[in-house]
């Protein structure tokens, strides 16, 4: 279940000030530990202790070929590499890594089974529970979840 919660734009540079958003909300955090329990709970032959060195293998690898220009596909997930952000030069020979790239991160593109068309049509959403909204001092209650629209 996709959470959401609203959110009013008020930044005085916005095109559309006044008007209300959602945002996704995520209900829980779960760390590599916490997700090889889970996984050693699908009928699987392995341990957690098994699960949690091999992802922990797996995120030291995808750091290792990330950072050596390689990008990482994990099918019906997300291809995984580094991106950056820079500034401007005014000509080629005046760019230096130095003076205009300002920042690097880590992107991860969905892929098959979790790319935006394919998470439209099975995601079921609803508006998270108890969170206050300045409307009127209102709290807001659930939404019944929103049933994902068929394929055809």
């Amino acid at each position: 279940m996709l959470h959401y919660k609203l959110f009013q734009d008020n930044r005085k540079t916005s095109l559309y000030p006044g008007k209300w958003y959602a945002r996704a909300v995520n209900v829980e955090t779960k760390d590599i530990e916490a997700l090889a329990e889970h996984m050693s709970l699908h009928n699987t032959p392995f341990s957690k202790g098994v699960i949690t060195g091999i992802l922990t293998d797996m995120v030291a690898c995808i750091h290792e070929l990330t950072l050596s220009g390689v990008a990482v596909k994990l099918a019906d997930l997300a291809i995984f590499s580094l991106g950056i952000k820079t500034s401007p030069a005014k000509t080629a020979a005046d760019f230096t890594p130095q003076q205009n790239i300002k920042s690097y991160h880590l992107r991860a593109r969905a892929t098959g089974k979790f790319s935006p068309t394919e998470l439209k049509s099975v995601a079921n959403i609803t508006e998270q529970d108890n969170y206050k909204v300045d409307k009127g001092k209102k709290t807001t209650e659930k939404t019944q979840p929103t049933q994902p629209t068929p394929k055809s």
